[in-house]
């Protein structure tokens, strides 16, 4: 399983100590400051750097590294549960994405301008054909496919592209649902934590539309 990490030391023991037996953690640092690489060392996983800053770099420096037949992307922020990751994995076939619609659990989870972002961009890549109500997190595949696939975003607008060029190719795209917590105290979102960050991920992922 893929973690793209950046400055999340704080939720780093947590996230890797809930990965269900069999699951192979990769951290991809993506220039952390806080010691997250030492931290995800000392708890097990296997610790890739990527000096390109973006969400996609890390998640395809992670899809190179990994090995197995089947990968998952989660966020190291101690937002997502990894024991939730067999009911994904159950589904994954060849041709399928497999992909985490987020329910929120617990106050602050997830922000209204993060939400509104999301609602949008899901309304927009449905009118594509795309079935999904969640441009999610959290997703599950066979990593030959999503290679195959050649998703070319290095920034935030990665998980839409891999939306669009799935259902472009005829992939089967499930979703299921997941818990979604507000993240790990002494972290900050990237994207949610501020309507600066909404908006540029918003910007990325419109980008990917054009």
């Amino acid at each position: 399983m893929i973690l793209p990490c950046l400055d999340e030391a704080a939720a780093l023991p947590r996230v890797l100590a809930a990965i269900p037996p069999g699951y192979r953690p990769i951290v991809v640092d993506n220039g952390s400051s806080d010691g997250s690489p030492e931290i995800a060392a000392e708890h097990g996983a296997k610790v890739v750097h990527e000096p390109r800053r973006g969400y996609g770099a890390a998640v395809h420096t992670g899809l190179e590294v990994a090995t197995a037949d089947v990968v998952c992307v989660l966020d190291a922020d101690g937002s997502l549960d990894p024991a939730e990751l067999p009911a994904l994995v159950a589904l994954t076939r060849p041709r399928t994405l497999v992909v985490g619609a987020r329910r929120p659990a617990g106050r602050g989870a997830w922000p209204w301008h993060a939400r509104a972002g999301n609602r949008l961009l899901a309304a927009l890549v449905r009118r594509r054909g795309v079935p999904v109500t969640d441009i999610g997190p959290v997703r599950a595949a066979r990593r030959e496919d999503l290679v195959a696939l050649g998703v070319a975003d290095r920034a935030f607008g990665y998980p839409l592209e891999l939306l669009l060029r799935a259902g472009a190719a005829g992939w089967t795209i499930t979703e299921v649902p997941v818990t979604y917590r507000p993240r790990a105290a002494g972290t900050r979102s990237k994207v949610s934590g501020s309507v600066r960050g909404t908006l540029r991920a918003v910007r990325d992922m419109a980008a990917v539309l054009r």
